[in-house]
């Protein structure tokens, strides 16, 4: 693929809603691409899409770049027809403020628009008075679709039905060197794992490629598959986040993390990819992450992968409208395959 066909790809995968546990859409797009490039490909009991590049039923490494997106969940519907709703991934109010939303109803998808309410009052039990002490938290927020309780109840609108950013805010905005969008995590990496994927098609290895569901609820589609082969790498394609405690520039090149909120790698890994990462001209950002995970880190914490690595592209606002430089992925991709053929034949 080119850089052209790499932004194509990540305005279509970005266009398609994949809340956790309800990924079907992208998983169908990124199957779609895999069958393209005439990889088999099947999916497990968790939807977890699986892509082998060898013959072992217990493949020594994995690569993961997880399907879902952050959304909302609805928890009850009041008797006037507004959805009170919850974060499902780790989705803040105010990273997405008042606008267009979706409901993935039982009988197709709804629209809704996310409410926070009026400003023109003094009346402390309004929203905009209790935000000017308090942070804003997803009770003070409502989904008003239009519908009476009644109506969304034959529609199949229940608590567990989840909520998404509707399709006119699922745009790839460019900004010169950058692209800006929500979901850059974890659409980009996805594209970078296709990349990845067609550039070693053709090179039969031990080693298994995995788009996961439910990452961002505690790698769930993760976990569910290594507890099955307990690979002895995990690769996972994350996003490095600019953070105060672990800065990073907006450039192509790549993170590592070296810890997070559930794992560190082995050092004898981050020497190795230093290494690579001078052999391949990147200027690699080594991460000491203070709160996060990877699909890689989940796995290590529960003993089912022994060696965790996670690469990120660096951006801007996670969990947010999220900015990247526009050749990151295909920067993730060069490290994964020169970390791939390092492993397999190092």
């Amino acid at each position: 693929m080119s850089l052209v066909d790499a932004f194509a790809l990540l305005q279509e995968l970005v266009a398609l809603p994949g809340p956790p546990g309800q990924e079907d859409r992208v998983r169908e797009a990124v199957a779609a691409h895999v069958r393209a490039l005439d990889l088999p490909c099947r999916i497990d009991a968790k939807g977890n899409l699986l892509v082998p590049l060898g013959d072992s039923p217990n493949p020594r490494v994995v690569v993961t770049a997880h399907l879902d997106e952050i959304a909302m969940i609805v928890r009850a519907i009041e008797p006037d027809g507004r959805l009170v709703v919850a974060s499902i991934g780790g989705l803040r109010p105010w990273k997405l403020g008042e606008g267009p939303v979706t409901v993935l109803a039982t009988a197709g998808d709804l629209p809704g628009v996310l409410s926070f309410g009026g400003v023109h009052t003094e009346d402390p039990s309004s929203t905009v008075r209790q935000a000017d002490a308090h942070p804003l938290t997803w009770d003070m927020a409502r989904v008003v679709t239009g519908l009476a309780a009644e109506e969304l109840g034959r529609l199949g609108v229940r608590p567990g039905t989840r909520v998404v950013v509707a399709p006119c805010r699922r745009t790839v905005t460019r900004l010169g060197e950058w692209v800006a969008s929500y979901f850059l995590d974890d659409r980009a990496d996805l594209v970078a794992w296709l990349l990845a994927l067609e550039a070693l098609k053709d090179e039969p290895m031990d080693a298994l490629f995995a788009a996961t569901t439910s990452e961002e609820v505690g790698g769930e589609g993760a976990l569910y598959l290594m507890h099955a082969i307990r690979p002895e790498v995990c690769v996972a394609l994350e996003l490095g986040p600019h953070v105060p405690d672990a800065p990073v520039a907006l450039t192509a090149d790549p993170t590592v993390w070296a810890i997070d909120g559930y794992a560190a790698a082995r050092p004898a890994d981050l020497d190795r990819l230093a290494d690579l990462g001078a052999e391949l001209g990147m200027s690699l950002t080594f991460q000491a992450l203070s709160r996060g995970g990877s699909d890689a880190s989940c796995a290590a914490s529960h003993g089912l992968c022994a060696r965790p690595i996670t690469f990120g592209i660096p951006v801007e606002n996670g969990h947010g409208y999220e900015i990247m430089h526009r050749e990151a992925p295909v920067s993730l991709a060069r490290l994964t395959v020169g970390l791939l053929r390092h492993l397999m034949h190092g």
